[in-house]
């Protein structure tokens, strides 16, 4: 059996983390389960080898590095992280050796910087595998068919890990960060927020797309088309962290109870969007859209109307979108400094009243909403974000999910 652990920055860029990540590796070991260990560039913005530091580095010396050399530096963080713990394993006795992505067998796209996995080929991870090896993998990078070195974007190395756990046909894939799982808020801003002992792909995947940093959501949906199990836990504790896996299977957990909604999410910086006509019909919506298209402005949250378009863009973007808009002869109105909500869970679909539930527990904290949409198991609402942290913490009481499973 082969188990792929992924290690992040935090659990990596001092001692007393990486010792507590030779702890998780033997403890596989001594399971009689195979390790692959993906790593990250260690720590964060400001340290060394963090990522952020790098471009930083670029950024301090010409700025003009082309992203094809963009990514060769960018590679480097990964790759100090994987020699130091190799070396690290090999001094308590654990023979192991490393691949960078490319070597691990992750065949990528050519979009530098934001490439996707085209496919895995993972001949050579199995053969160190055989040989009782821990193979410890670079993240966050590949290879092109011509051998050029790629990255995969922010949460990258998730990616890696479970792309080769899919390819290996591994038991799980544990991601180790530095909270006890997922949890059902944001612990800083919700006091009460608890740990999820189990979640569904579906519902990971909207907490991560909707402003949850615990997992990429990419990472999410390789695991769960090859259905692999995913742990997130704590490098720093042997708590089992949170389970992530098939609805079904969630729901035939002991200690699962039929929840309607399983956590929230939240995402600050964005700034509301209205542009109306009164002509009547127009061809309004497509001129504001393709505009935003031909800027690479994004754009979310969208109502459309007969009479013109509701949407949101961050608030780094607002000033291009509100110009934009008036160059094309539309009066937006804006509003600025909003946040998004959002209550998730498996549970929604089809359960009447939910709706009225967040409106009644919004509106006992006077609380406004600016705008809302919902699908089959998110309902996002619009408020300023002066109103976003009692927001979340009166729909975290409402909703119960500060209680006990």
């Amino acid at each position: 059996m082969i188990t792929v652990q992924k290690f992040g920055g935090t659990s990596l860029s001092d001692e007393v983390g990486r010792r507590h990540v030779l702890r998780h590796i033997s403890r596989e070991r001594e399971a009689g389960r195979s390790v692959v260990a993906v790593v990250s560039a260690m720590g964060r913005r400001g340290e060394p080898y963090a990522t952020d530091t790098l471009l930083e580095w670029i950024g301090s010396n010409g700025n003009s590095l082309p992203e094809r050399e963009k990514d060769l530096l960018l590679s480097c963080g990964e790759l100090i992280s994987a020699a130091t713990l190799c070396s690290m394993l090999n001094n308590e006795g654990i023979p192991s050796v490393v691949l960078t992505g490319g070597q691990a067998g992750i065949v990528t796209d050519g979009r530098f910087g934001f490439a996707r996995i085209l496919r895995v080929e993972p001949s050579r991870i199995e053969e160190y595998l055989a040989e009782e090896r821990v193979v410890v993998v670079a993240g966050f990078q590949g290879r092109t068919e011509d051998g050029e070195i790629t990255t995969l974007g922010r949460g990258g190395s998730d990616t890696s890990a479970t792309a080769l756990g899919a390819a290996l046909g591994a038991s799980a894939v544990e991601i180790y960060t530095d909270v006890d799982g997922i949890l059902t808020a944001d612990p800083r801003l919700v006091g009460d927020a608890r740990p999820l002992p189990f979640v569904s792909y579906e519902e990971i995947c909207n907490m991560a797309y909707n402003g949850a940093k615990v997992i990429h959501p990419r990472a999410v949906e390789i695991a769960m088309r090859a259905g692999v199990p995913v742990r997130v836990r704590s490098t720093f504790s042997d708590g089992e962290g949170t389970l992530v896996t098939n609805a079904e299977d969630v729901r035939g957990r002991i200690g699962w109870t039929d929840r309607t909604v399983t956590g929230l999410a939240h995402v600050r910086g964005v700034t509301q969007l209205a542009v109306e006509t009164s002509a009547g019909p127009s061809d309004l919506q497509l001129r504001v859209f393709r505009a935003m298209a031909k800027s690479a402005i994004s754009v979310d949250f969208i109502n459309v109307t007969p009479a013109g378009v509701l949407y949101t863009v961050g608030d780094s973007d607002a000033p291009h979108a509100v110009r934009l808009l008036h160059e094309m002869g539309f009066s937006p109105r804006v509003q600025s400094g909003c946040a998004k909500v959002s209550v998730i869970g498996g549970g929604m679909n089809g359960e009447p009243g939910v709706m009225a539930r967040i409106v009644e527990a919004l509106t006992a904290r006077n609380i406004p909403i600016l705008q809302s949409a919902d699908s089959n198991a998110t309902i996002w609402v619009l408020v300023a974000e002066n109103d976003m942290v009692p927001a979340l913490q009166a729909l975290h009481t409402a909703f119960g999910l500060h209680l006990a499973p």
